[in-house]
């Protein structure tokens, strides 16, 4: 079925609307339940009924809500960056291998910590210590990405290199782990689970800096992804500069991917599936159209599940991956057997 325009922004009006009532249930709910109205009073500066209703939702949930919604859409672009590249419905935001530099780079320091200890466990200490750690750690595996991409023209190879990356980099985090104290493990399992949770408004600035600059690349490429999709060589004779495209690519997901990662933790699935539940519903391969879509729906998804996540009602707060893949794998396989194929 062909799409008219007037029918992409009926979508994307619902999507906005689901994308405003996802986030203010999102504020809503939890261990302490608030009024929708004492939200809106919160929100936009009036008065509430009690003073502590406030200071959650200013200091703890809109934070975390905002958290969610730029982890969503962010991992669901960086997630179609690199299906489009590689060509490849299994292909994620991590496929590079950011997502296991950073886990190496946080547990230098964590596990560092417990069995080097002296220099780690001083780092530790710092309160942006696991940030930048992520950071560094994604950081150093996007250079080796890089240095691979500017000597190789193929890019499946670079697909390749880049899970041997992450396996390398698993191998050493197990190593860690095996002469860790019990303490330190645990710390890290923790972080690995994935939070939205305890952001400062610094880091949010520093969130939506990474999602803006690595959204924008992502916009500039879309010419050139929708070229990728019938094959490199129609690309080239489109007068697409591969290499010059790829690296973009890679360094859009990369900042995208890396960001996230540094301050929300390792977030599973929603890179991996909401460009493909987007594709079910818009049956577009336009590039110019999905970018925005999956931005829409990846915050909706993650707003959805951290919404569950916070077991609204009681004490308790589940990991956020556990949640992600919970809800979204069905979703997911439920699609792809109503359509019976998958569009790609």
């Amino acid at each position: 079925m062909i799409r008219t325009s007037q029918t992409y922004r009926t979508y994307f009006i619902v999507l906005l609307f689901l994308l405003t009532v996802t986030f203010l249930l999102n504020i809503s709910l939890g261990s302490v339940q608030i009024p929708i109205g004492e939200v809106f009073a919160a929100l936009f500066g009036g008065e509430t009924s009690k003073e502590t209703w406030r200071f959650i939702i200013v200091e703890y949930r809109l934070p975390k809500a905002i958290t969610a919604l730029i982890a969503g859409g962010g991992l669901a672009v960086s997630g179609l960056l690199m299906q489009t590249l590689f060509r490849n419905p299994l292909a994620g935001p991590f496929v590079l291998g950011l997502s296991s530099g950073a886990s190496l780079g946080v547990a230098l320091l964590i596990l560092g910590a417990g069995v080097f200890g002296g220099f780690f466990g001083n780092l530790l200490a710092s309160q942006w210590s696991l940030v930048i750690a992520s950071a560094l750690g994604s950081f150093l595996v996007l250079l080796a990405v890089l240095a691979v991409t500017f000597r190789i023209k193929d890019t499946m190879a670079i697909l390749i290199i880049g899970l041997m990356f992450g396996s390398v980099t698993g191998a050493v985090v197990a190593v860690l782990s095996y002469f860790s104290n019990a303490e330190k493990l645990q710390q890290f399992i923790f972080w690995s689970f994935g939070s939205l949770g305890n952001q400062s408004w610094q880091g949010i600035l520093i969130l939506v800096i990474c999602f803006g600059i690595g959204l924008l690349l992502a916009l500039f490429s879309s010419k050139s992804l929708n070229s990728l999709l019938l094959g490199e060589n129609y690309a080239k004779s489109l007068g697409i500069h591969l290499k010059r495209t790829t690296v973009i690519i890679i360094l859009a997901t990369s900042i995208l991917a890396g960001g996230i990662t540094a301050f929300a933790g390792p977030i599973a699935f929603i890179g991996l599936a909401v460009p493909h539940i987007t594709r079910q519903y818009f049956t577009t391969s336009n590039h110019f159209v999905l970018l925005p879509a999956v931005v829409l729906c990846g915050g909706i998804l993650l707003l959805l599940c951290d919404t569950v996540a916070q077991l609204p009602f009681t004490e308790y707060t589940l990991p956020i991956n556990a949640i992600t893949s919970l809800i979204g794998a069905p979703v997911v396989i439920w699609l792809l057997v109503r359509k019976r194929k998958l569009l790609f």
